[in-house]
């Protein structure tokens, strides 16, 4: 149990990554999708900034001895900076790719009608064997006319100059 309540942000982190990989991969809705990734993104976000917390630590604040060379407390725990501007970076970054994909997700609805991504497969099946048989249905008319129809070879051969 302690070790449970001594790392509790490593649960979290696990149980936000879980529900985000589940909504990602079991949701046919687009925007589900998105927002799924989102959270999973966010539990990135928190390992990488728990990872970089030390217990005890203090922002490498340093105070400016007037020749640019800082000095702090002697004996004292700093925590590394560089994690949460990693990730900072990171959530612009995130942001930037949730709008692109929300943006594409609008234009998907524009296009067929629906979010489901089962919809948009079937609708694209649809359209893929449409395309199919209209254009055997063409190779296969080329094909025919090359030869003489059922009625030009019935109909009397005077009967084929006349017309």
């Amino acid at each position: 149990m302690d070790l449970f309540v001594s790392h509790y942000n490593y649960w979290v982190v696990i149980l936000l990554m879980m529900v985000g990989f589940y909504t990602l991969i079991s949701r046919g809705n687009l925007v589900k999708k998105i927002v799924g990734l989102n959270v999973f993104q966010t539990s990135v976000f928190m390992l990488y900034i728990s990872m970089g917390r030390i217990k005890g630590g203090t922002p490498p604040i340093l105070v400016d001895g007037g020749c640019g060379h800082g000095t702090g407390a002697e004996g004292a725990i700093y925590s590394n900076p560089l994690p949460h501007v990693l990730i900072l970076t990171a959530i612009v970054v995130g942001i930037a790719v949730t709008s692109v994909g929300l943006a594409l997700a609008v234009r998907v609805k524009e296009a067929y009608g629906t979010m489901e991504e089962d919809e948009i497969n079937r609708i694209e099946a649809e359209m893929e064997e449409a395309e199919w048989r209209r254009g055997r249905g063409e190779l296969i008319h080329e094909f025919l006319g090359k030869f003489p129809t059922r009625r030009a070879l019935s109909a009397p051969r005077g009967a084929e100059a006349d017309a």
